[in-house]
């Protein structure tokens, strides 16, 4: 990297610690790329228990603690991947999501169905977003 590029490690204790070799989130100049973020209490560091609506508020309270760590928000997300495990749950995850990007614009999104995630979760969304000048 050049000295003009500055890349350091987001992290804070108000989402869950990761569960493996990344980072919460990683800064780049004024880019933040957050890591996939699963229905985990923090504090319990289990998932939610719950309907799908309870498992996608958590995971966009997680994910919104990360950028917020990092001097972004949820309001500064330009590019979003939701990932399902069951397609047949996107009405509803979509609902609670619009609660959550209602700027306009919205960030680009991506949604894709996978066949399993972590520790059982059935939603998991990562986000690039930019800080404030």
């Amino acid at each position: 990297m050049t000295n003009s590029t500055r890349q350091t490690e987001v992290r804070t204790d108000h989402a869950p610690a990761p569960v493996g070799p990344y980072s919460q989130a990683i800064r780049l100049n004024d880019l933040v790329f957050a890591s996939g973020q699963i229905p985990l209490d923090p504090k319990t560091g289990k998932i939610v228990q719950g309907e799908i609506e309870d498992e996608t508020r958590q995971v966009l309270s997680n994910l919104k603690a990360v950028l917020e760590s990092s001097g972004a928000s949820l309001a500064s997300v330009v590019k979003a991947t939701v990932y399902l495990t069951d397609m047949s749950l996107f009405p509803r995850v979509n609902a609670i999501y619009a609660e959550s990007f209602d700027s306009d614009p919205a960030p680009a999104r991506a949604t894709v169905e996978v066949s399993a995630l972590p520790l059982g979760a059935h939603v998991e969304i990562d986000a690039i977003a930019v800080t404030p000048a």
